[in-house]
């Protein structure tokens, strides 16, 4: 719970959005509707989807929308997630963005110190749960052994087709439902500067913000949102092929899109710790230098003022 730090219960939030997931037994005008109007929300994000399935692109297109002080309003805790460790991930990765969450039937509201202890008395339950887990796990494997049975799957041990499909099927249900849950981290990003930054630009101004992606692997993830219809099919575009000695000011213009809050100096360093040599030589960046590049991808229509 470290990373939760990084939001400060004590600043002011500024909009109070809402989330209700409806079932198709709901009416828009519902009872979830009704109270998230009245605890204030400015804006009511609807979903129409099943609780059983994490593919929620109204969740995700709203977590990506969010920013700083604003604070997530929900009814109930599951209208949000399916699961303590999905809720929680949730949770952390709005904290690491200075986002507040809120749950009215709940005693969770990390804008609040209340709210951020009863958020760790939820982390604890969830950890005692996964130590339960893993030793009644642990005690199953003991016993089929001292029965003479072997652990594990029998059908995949035989090499049976429809228990490799099986496995593989459930693979792939993981991964996405780790992209949906992580979406918010990276996609807007993405967002940001594709099609018009490489790959590579991406990935190193992704990377520099905490993550630990590769070219590859990224570009994996978009396609697979694009397929669910999560992300848009535009993200895939080729990026504009240019000259090789463009890719300094093109790396410049990425920094500064991903973060506008950033001064030249900051650039500057940023560029030092990328292990990226100065254009006209030197061993250290200047502001100077950064602003010629800065100037070059505004007039090529990559930046705005």
């Amino acid at each position: 719970m470290e990373k939760q730090q990084a939001a400060n219960p004590s600043s002011a939030p500024k909009r109070l959005i809402g989330y209700a997931r409806l079932s198709t037994a709901d009416h828009v005008d519902d009872a979830q509707m009704d109270e998230l109007r009245a605890a204030g929300c400015e804006r009511i994000f609807q979903e129409h989807e099943s609780g059983a399935s994490r593919t929620r692109p109204v969740l995700t297109r709203l977590l990506g929308e969010l920013a700083t002080g604003d604070v997530l309003v929900v009814v109930r805790l599951d209208r949000l997630a399916q699961s303590v460790s999905h809720l929680l991930h949730l949770i952390k990765g709005l904290l690491e963005r200075g986002v507040y969450f809120r749950s009215i039937c709940d005693p969770i509201d990390t804008s609040t110190s209340e709210g951020m202890f009863s958020l760790q008395v939820l982390e604890a339950v969830a950890q005692l749960e996964r130590a339960l887990n893993a030793e009644r796990t642990k005690a199953g494997i003991e016993q089929a052994k001292a029965r003479g049975r072997m652990p594990g799957n029998p059908g995949l041990r035989e090499r049976r087709p429809e228990a490799i499909m099986a496995v593989s099927k459930a693979r792939e249900k993981l991964y996405l439902n780790e992209l949906i849950s992580s979406a918010q981290t990276w996609l807007p990003t993405v967002r940001q500067l594709r099609p018009a930054h490489s790959w590579d630009n991406v990935v190193s101004v992704l990377n520099r913000q905490g993550h630990d992606w590769t070219v590859e692997r990224l570009r994996r993830a978009v396609r697979r949102m694009v397929r669910e219809k999560l992300a848009e099919p535009e993200l895939l575009t080729r990026s504009p092929r240019r000259a090789p000695e463009d890719h300094l000011m093109k790396l410049v213009a990425a920094i500064a899109i991903a973060d506008p809050g950033l001064s030249l100096r900051d650039i500057a360093g940023q560029l030092d710790q990328m292990g990226e040599r100065p254009a006209h030589g030197g061993r250290k960046w200047q502001p100077s230098s950064v602003r010629h590049l800065l100037d070059q991808a505004h007039r090529l229509g990559l930046v705005r003022h």
